[in-house]
């Protein structure tokens, strides 16, 4: 968290930073543990002074603020990073501030509570190298069930985990992995290459019918009440959940039977046993 609702949130959010210019990259001063920045604090404080803001691009769960001269701002919130244009949920954890000349908006901040995020500055070509295909996967959002299979077809892995590997397909966290799965009637346990032809349609379209959702509901505030969007306000996803965070609660299809959680990979899965059967036939 956040996965691609929420940085695809943040990104809409602040479309109002669309050509300013950064007059000041400000690091306040606080006593939690520092953000990774790349280059160094001064150097890229001074390498932005001027640049003016292009477009708002996302790769994956990263935001990214593509600048003049061919550069790029990587953002990558990680845990409980937010991008916002509002007051903070507290002064305690801002991590940068962007002062903006020649758009509505004054300051563009970055606040994160556990100080898991990053920033870097990349040349265009940086960007590709590292970013690039075959550095990451397609984009969730964009998902056919051909590329679905040419990705995972062959994993011998779960696809609830398989889901999760941004090399394959860019965007999916742990929430909404469960989600999809829920909505395509496949057990997350369900080795990939046991997977059929109608059940790889069903979860290519339960991506993205499950992410455009989010996204119109501007992504999940957990109960933690980490997640805001850029005018530091919840988002409202979580209130159309079906399975995340649901154990021992009925399932939303009326099936008589009631979410279960587990285990996958050291993550949480959650599932209802009786629409998402794993069948003998599946069984690795």
């Amino acid at each position: 968290m956040p996965e691609l609702p929420e940085v695809e949130t943040m990104r809409r959010g602040i479309a109002d930073v669309v050509g300013g210019t950064i007059v000041e990259t400000r690091f306040p001063v606080i006593s939690c543990k520092p953000i990774a920045v790349s280059p160094a604090r001064p150097t890229l404080a001074r390498q932005l002074r001027g640049a003016t803001i292009e477009r708002l691009d996302r790769i994956g769960k990263r935001l990214v603020i593509r600048l003049c001269h061919a550069r790029a701002l990587v953002i990558e919130p990680r845990m409980t990073g937010l991008l916002l244009l509002a007051n903070p949920p507290d002064e305690g954890h801002l991590r940068v501030g962007w002062r903006l000349e020649g758009v509505p908006v004054d300051w563009l901040w970055f606040w994160d509570r556990r100080g898991l995020g990053t920033l870097q500055l990349l040349s265009d070509k940086q960007l590709v190298a590292r970013y690039g295909p075959g550095k990451v996967g397609p984009d969730a959002l964009a998902v056919t069930v051909d590329i679905l299979r040419a990705q995972l077809a062959a994993s011998r892995r779960e696809i609830k985990v398989a889901l999760l590997d941004q090399r394959a397909i860019a965007g999916i966290g742990n929430l909404y992995a469960s989600e999809i799965l829920h909505v395509a009637k496949v057990s997350p346990f369900t080795p990939c290459h046991q997977i059929t032809i109608p059940q790889w349609r069903r979860i290519a379209d339960a991506t993205r019918s499950v992410l455009e959702e989010a996204v119109k509901y501007e992504g999940s505030t957990l109960s933690d009440g980490t997640y805001r969007n850029a005018l530091n306000q919840n988002g409202g996803y979580q209130n159309h959940h079906r399975v995340y965070d649901r154990a021992g609660q009925d399932c939303p299809r009326g099936c008589r039977s009631q979410v279960q959680r587990g285990v996958q990979a050291q993550r949480s899965t959650f599932w209802c046993p009786r629409c998402q059967v794993l069948r003998k036939t599946n069984r690795a």
